[in-house]
Formats: structure tokens, C-alpha cells, sequence
């Protein structure tokens, strides 16, 4: 018997991939060459699902700072801040970060995955309660088994569900209750009512989570998010999110309204056993939170062509997962009709992400577009030029769940 044995339908699927024109498994880019292009085989293509959503990622400042912080700093810190220490860039970066989305404490991460772990897994302990959406990332749900807390789901953007939960569940906790949900889903691109959320929380005196990785820089003044364009950035007590997406880097934080959160650091076991963020990371980071603060007409122009592709793709018959947003998901009716998609797409030099189960919420089968505010009108009509193919094939109404 093999240890791999227990994959083999997975296996199975992924020997699929590798006879196909395209490896979507394992895609590989032979160069990136701007925040939306990239050159495959010896060809340009458009960058479709990269979540590079204000794109900075060749943004010349950041790089000029990350340059300068390698030849100060040197290019790793070998080890943790606990064992290592913390560089003076790492604390200025959470003091900033706090002061954006005026929070009592901050922490950096590594990773944005990291940051959930930690965060999550530390605050709730064996006597408490966690009550996650339904549709939480991976980060998530790896967080609250790490933990030792019971953990309970509620149905997706169901605010009275959670409010049934909490009444029934929080009589018999000897502790306290967590509850977590996102600003804006990554796969369906659906925000949260974070409002109604947070008056279950204040009603039941539970704290409130909520991981706003895809939605900082894109959402609320100064892109602070879901949260603050809702008005209830202040109802918040624990905000995370991440460098890799709006801040075109990599790593993550987590705020919070609570001054105690900044002494627990230290028995958060993925931040005091995991090295640091490299100086070249923090230092472009501090440069693009700079920008996304001031990036007002970035936010503008990724919007515009948010509802451009959003409306001609419902025009064209597709069956979208949620309202306009810089996250557009294509439903499709099955496995093979999405992998055969996204072929096709590719071959019209379009890159978009496959999503399929068990990595999408309820098995759904999504062809998955992340916009950037790097991306022009042609750019749009393009990418609406590959799917038009799709739909010339007919089957492009799928019903929704």
C-alpha cells in the first residue's frame, strides 16, 4: 500500500491535467511582464486572475525601496522576531498600519495564510466559541482546528442564522465567542453585511473578526474596506488582511481595538516559530500602503472596468456569482466544461483562474476573474472578445445556486 494512495481520485484528475495543451494544475509563466501581461510559450497573454487589484506590482518606488532595504539590510532576517528581533521597518510598518484603520495594535506576518492561523487560532481557546461563515477561506477553517475551541459553521451572509446560533450555543460556553467572516468572498466576489453582522455580535456580546483580505484597497475612504464603507469599522474587533493582493507583496497583519492583542504575540505559535518578512517585503509594503491610502483614482478606474466586464458578460448570457465587483465568477455546469473553458481562454490569450471542488464553496464549477486597476477599456473588450467564443458554443446559462 502507498502513502499516496489515499489521493488517488485526486491523482487521477491531475494526470488529466498534464495530457491537456495547458496544465492549469501547474501553470507556469515564462516571464511577467507588467501588472497585466505576462509572455507564455513565446506569447503575450492577459492577466485575468492575478488579484493584483490596484496594480502595484511594478510600481517603481516600490521596487526602488525594496532595492535599497536589500542593499541596507540584506536580503533575509534568518529567523524570528522573537528569537532574531524585530528591524525598526517592522514595527514602523504596524504603527502605520494601525494609524489607517485606527486600531489600538497591529502585528505583521509572513503570509496573509499565516496571519489567520495565528490570530484566529491564539485568541480562541478550549472553553470558547468560533462561529465561522460557511464560506471562509482555508486560513480559516485551518485556523479554528489549530485551536482548541468548538467550532461552529453558520449559512453564508445569514446574519439571522448566526443570531439562531449564538442564542441556542451561548448559554452552555464557558467562554467567550468569536465570530468570523470576510468583506468580500474571493471565489463568488459577494461582500458580507458587515452591519448586520456586527449588531448580532453587539447583541450577544460576541467579538467580532472579520478578514478583509480581498477587499483593502478596493473598498471604503482610503481603501480601508468592506468594514469602513459600511460604517461599522469601529464595531470591529479583530481586522485581518493581507500584502499580497492590493499591497503587491507578500505577508499579512491583523489590527485590533484591543491593546492586549499586540501582548499575546508571543504565544502565537506561527508567528514565533516562522522567520520574519525580508526588509525588501516590508519596505515596498510601506511604499504601496502609502499609495493605496492616496489611490483614489486607482480605486475609480478599477470599478469601471469591473462593471464593464461584469455587464458584458451578463449581456453575453453567463451566469455570474454575485453583484459587480474587482472579483467576477463565471459559473460553469460542470468540471470538464470549466477546465475546456479555460483552455479555449487561454488559447485566445487569456489567463483566468480555474476553480473547481474542493476548492469552491457548495462544488461549484467557476471560471474566477480578478480585475486590476492596471487594466485599460481594450484590455476589458478583449478578455469579453475570448469569452464571446465561449458563448458562440451555446450552454452559457448555468442556473445559480
Amino acid at each position: 500500500m502507498s502513502i499516496f494512495d489515499k489521493y488517488a481520485a485526486f491523482l487521477e484528475r491531475y494526470q488529466m491535467a498534464e495530457m491537456m495543451p495547458k496544465n492549469p494544475l501547474g501553470m507556469r509563466f515564462d516571464e511577467i511582464l507588467t501588472p497585466t501581461r505576462a509572455r507564455v510559450d513565446g506569447r503575450e497573454i492577459i492577466l485575468a486572475g492575478t488579484n493584483n487589484y490596484l496594480g502595484l506590482t511594478f510600481d517603481e518606488d516600490a521596487k526602488a525601496a525594496a532595492a535599497e532595504a536589500i542593499a541596507h539590510h540584506g536580503t533575509g532576517t534568518t529567523g524570528s522576531r522573537m528569537a532574531n528581533g524585530s528591524y525598526a521597518e517592522h514595527q514602523d510598518l504596524e504603527a502605520e498600519i494601525a494609524d489607517w484603520l485606527g486600531m489600538k495594535s497591529c502585528i505583521v506576518f509572513t503570509t496573509g495564510y499565516q496571519t489567520n492561523l495565528a490570530a484566529i487560532g491564539t485568541l480562541a481557546g478550549r472553553d470558547d466559541l468560533i462561529l465561522i461563515d460557511a464560506d471562509s477561506h482555508a486560513s480559516i477553517y485551518d485556523a479554528c482546528r489549530m485551536s482548541d475551541a468548538k467550532m461552529v459553521r453558520f449559512k453564508h451572509n445569514r446574519p439571522d442564522d448566526l443570531d439562531q446560533k449564538l442564542e441556542r450555543l451561548l448559554p452552555e460556553t464557558k467562554g467567550s465567542a468569536l465570530v468570523v467572516v470576510e468583506g468580500l468572498y474571493s471565489m463568488f466576489g459577494d461582500i458580507a453585511p458587515l452591519g448586520e453582522f456586527a449588531a448580532v455580535c453587539e447583541k450577544h456580546g460576541a467579538y467580532f473578526f472579520v478578514d478583509e483580505a480581498h477587499s483593502v484597497g478596493v473598498y471604503g475612504e482610503e481603501g480601508r474596506g468592506v468594514a469602513d464603507m459600511q460604517g461599522v469599522l469601529d464595531k470591529v474587533d479583530f481586522f485581518s488582511g493581507t500584502f499580497s493582493k492590493s499591497l503587491a507583496s507578500v505577508g499579512g497583519f491583523c489590527t485590533s481595538r484591543h491593546a492586549e492583542f499586540d501582548r499575546i504575540r508571543s504565544i502565537m505559535r506561527p508567528y514565533t516559530f516562522t522567520a520574519s518578512a525580508s526588509p525588501a517585503t516590508i519596505a515596498s509594503t510601506r511604499v504601496t500602503l502609502a499609495k493605496l491610502r492616496e489611490g483614489e483614482g486607482l480605486r475609480q478606474n478599477l470599478w469601471a472596468r469591473a462593471e464593464q466586464l461584469h455587464a458584458g458578460l451578463s449581456e453575453m448570457g453567463f451566469t455570474l456569482c454575485a453583484e459587480p465587483s474587482p472579483i467576477v465568477a463565471v459559473r460553469r455546469s460542470s468540471d470538464l466544461e470549466t477546465v475546456m473553458g479555460w483552455q479555449q481562454l487561454m488559447q485566445a490569450g487569456v489567463y483566468v483562474n480555474l476553480a473547481v471542488p474542493p476548492a469552491t464553496p457548495k462544488g461549484a464549477c467557476l471560471l474566477r476573474l480578478s480585475l486590476s486597476a492596471a487594466h485599460t477599456e481594450d484590455d476589458i473588450d478583449a478578455i469579453l472578445g475570448a469569452f464571446a467564443q465561449l458563448a458562440e458554443q451555446g450552454a452559457v446559462a448555468v442556473a445559480a445556486e
